[in-house]
């Protein structure tokens, strides 16, 4: 082994030299590159790096923050759009970071929930839908007019003068006081954005200025408080109906209570001995005639005390408890099926019956001997 080693060292050597080579290209290729949803970094599917490349070659300047640190050493003037993606990261205290960092310039905030709308100020709860084939502009700002809005899920906003009307009459893009929600995120996706007119939407809504910083919320930078409410979830409408669903659930509590106090213990006025019920259950099958229904609770009650003697479980199959039976007691197989078995035969008379009666007693009882 060592000598074949030393004849090919030097083949091996180059090998390693041009794997290691092969892994520092790859590694350098991949630098910066991300799987972030939307990011200007991602080239997959769901990233936005082609559309960050052609407003580059647009002659704006994109710049990226990630995180909030990053967002507040940039410096934002009115001649700057910023542009926030993984809106589900931000939180109250980052919204608030957010807003102070962009100040007067234009925000554009890219698929908002309930909770961001709420904490910009936008109002109003968005709701999912669906544009089918694609959706016409027809907006107060001329330069969405006659392009059309194609994706699969949009998030809606109600809004009078927004753009891109869904069927419920709400709108995907929405600007209130410098601040524009766009529901259709998946428009800018390299996936998507050559879909209908999407790149001429995504362009004239990010490609307004000459400056795009392109801000990447962090939930590292989260606080403890910064956790979404209920009620911001829940549509306005829907709170005073849950009070008054809880209000009726407590009046009908009240209503159907029976007594507030303790519970009130009664002695019972006949106590029945276990010996008068069997006894009368007795007495009802010979009343009844019902010889084949004794006969099997016998022949059931024997089983299970066998059963237990013998240790084999609740669970055995009768004809393995029958088999194990008459190997102990040293007695043929048929003999104790006849006795025991679900299917033997029924006793044709009481005289018959009392006699299984004794036997299966008498059965019991060399058990418990053996």
């Amino acid at each position: 082994m060592t000598g074949l080693l030393r004849r090919h060292r030097a083949v091996l050597l180059i090998t390693l030299g041009l794997l290691a080579a092969v892994a520092v290209v790859v590694w350098s290729g991949q630098g910066g590159r991300t799987a972030e949803d939307l990011d200007p970094a991602n080239p997959g599917p769901s990233g936005a790096q082609a559309l960050a490349s052609v407003l580059d070659d647009q002659g704006v300047d994109v710049e990226v923050a990630r995180g909030a640190d990053a967002l507040d050493d940039t410096a934002v003037d009115t001649d700057t759009t910023v542009v926030v993606t993984s809106t589900d990261a931000l939180g109250r205290s980052t919204v608030e970071r957010l807003l102070s960092a962009v100040g007067d310039a234009r925000l554009v905030l890219v698929a908002p929930g309930p909770g961001v709308t709420e904490a910009v100020g936008l109002g109003g709860q968005p709701s999912s839908s669906t544009l089918g084939s694609g959706t016409r502009g027809a907006c107060a700002d001329p330069s969405y007019d006659a392009l059309v809005l194609e994706v699969d899920t949009t998030l809606a906003y109600p809004a009078a003068g927004g753009c891109f009307r869904t069927d419920d009459g709400d709108a995907v893009l929405v600007e209130r006081d410098g601040v524009v929600s766009f529901g259709a995120g998946d428009a800018l996706t390299n996936d998507q954005v050559l879909r209908a007119d999407n790149a001429a939407v995504a362009l004239r809504l990010l490609g307004e200025d000459e400056r795009l910083v392109w801000y990447v919320p962090s939930v590292a930078d989260l606080v403890g408080d910064d956790g979404v409410s209920l009620t911001s979830l829940l549509p306005d409408s829907l709170v005073p109906g849950l009070w008054l669903v809880g209000l009726s659930t407590v009046a009908l509590v009240l209503w159907r209570v029976r007594r507030l106090g303790p519970l009130s213990t009664e002695p019972l006025p006949v106590v029945v001995k276990a010996i008068e019920t069997t006894l009368s259950r007795g007495r009802l099958y010979r009343r009844a005639g019902d010889r084949a229904h004794a006969a099997a609770a016998l022949r059931r009650a024997a089983r299970t005390r066998a059963a237990q003697r013998l240790r084999l479980g609740a669970t055995t199959e009768d004809r393995v408890l029958v088999r194990d039976l008459a190997r102990h007691l040293d007695r043929p197989v048929d003999e104790v099926a006849a006795l025991l078995a679900p299917d033997a035969p029924t006793p044709a008379s009481d005289a018959a019956l009392i006699t299984l009666a004794d036997q299966l007693a008498e059965l019991d009882r060399e058990v418990r001997r053996t």
